[in-house]
């Protein structure tokens, strides 16, 4: 059976590496199409040339840049409206485009909370996106942006309550708030371990954050065991988009 086309999306060059990049990586190698699209920075910028390099490691083509600016970062994307501030239905048109364009089975995004940090923009993205998916497949929504393609399934990445006994040491320090869900609102657990030397090379192809001691240069300064132990397992929760799912639309186990 077919592996199924997957796409993410993501608020911020490296959040596809340490949120999904097992996962992306597993379908690459299984002959699924991957493919990423990043909400903010801008095309010409260094850490979109990092993203570049990931994405390659990963097998999940070249970046798809929406070109908002980082809420905290403005230099990110000059002349344009952080991510945050911009018009929402454009910012789901320019969504929707992509999702046509790809014609993703599956689609995979930050939870609700925006992952264990809460980032204002991992938030955004995760309200972008639901309405996203829907309205991709609705021909009278959005016209100029293609043919309606109405996704399976979104995939919402996640971190159990559980998972607290691995990050919280790490986190704790810097005063975060870690936001978990309970652990029976995950669907599905993906080991990823097999994937991890590519997860890993992806995370730390994003120098600029590593050198100024953001999530990858955590991961950068961490023994092989700590890291497998962080970052080899992926969660998610999952919604089925259509009332009968395509066959073989799950997230490779």
């Amino acid at each position: 059976m077919p592996v199924p086309s997957l796409l993410a999306f993501f608020a911020h060059p490296d959040d596809e590496s340490l949120t999904a990049g097992g996962t992306l990586a597993r379908h690459a190698a299984a002959g699924a199409r991957t493919a990423v699209v990043t909400a903010t920075w801008a095309a010409d910028t260094g850490r979109a040339e990092e993203l570049a390099e990931a994405l390659h490691i990963l097998g999940a083509g070249k970046p798809r840049l929406l070109g908002y600016a980082d809420s905290r970062v403005p230099r990110s994307a000059p002349g344009r409206p952080r991510l945050c501030d911009a018009p929402l239905d454009e910012a789901v048109g320019a969504l929707v485009a992509r999702i046509r364009e790809f014609r993703p089975e599956i689609v995979v995004t930050h939870d609700a909370y925006g992952g264990l940090t809460g980032h204002e923009d991992h938030v955004h993205t995760h309200r972008v996106t639901l309405l996203a998916v829907h309205a991709a497949g609705l021909e009278r929504l959005y016209p100029d942006t293609g043919e309606p393609w109405q996704p399976s399934a979104l995939y919402l990445s996640t971190h159990p309550h559980s998972a607290v006994r691995a990050w919280g040491g790490h986190l704790a320090p810097t005063g975060r708030t870690m936001r978990t869900v309970p652990d029976d609102r995950v669907t599905t657990t993906v080991d990823v371990t097999p994937w991890l030397d590519r997860k890993i090379a992806a995370v730390l192809a994003h120098r600029t954050e590593v050198e100024r001691g953001a999530a990858p240069g955590l991961i950068a300064a961490l023994p092989g065991p700590e890291r497998e132990r962080l970052l080899g397992t992926e969660w998610y929760i999952r919604h089925d988009l259509v009332t009968t799912a395509r066959a073989g639309t799950e997230l490779l186990p």
